[in-house]
């Protein structure tokens, strides 16, 4: 039976309200993560206020190694 093991990862996002991502710098810290072995399984955001995002919130999964 495969174990995995996950990881949690908080992007705040920019901006006087929120809801600003640096999209370039995401992309990078996603691929730096997948070269170690973990593959995103879910992204979502958190709310501030008038629809705007806080902060991007990504799960991720990978084997362990036995």
């Amino acid at each position: 039976m495969d174990q995995y093991e996950y990881k949690v990862v908080v992007y705040d996002t920019k901006g006087m309200l929120g809801g600003c991502v640096e999209s370039d710098q995401l992309e990078k810290q996603l691929n730096l993560l997948g070269h170690d072995g973990w593959e995103l399984v879910s992204c979502t955001s958190t709310s501030q206020s008038y629809g705007s995002s806080r902060s991007i919130v990504c799960i991720f999964k990978r084997k362990k190694n036995s």
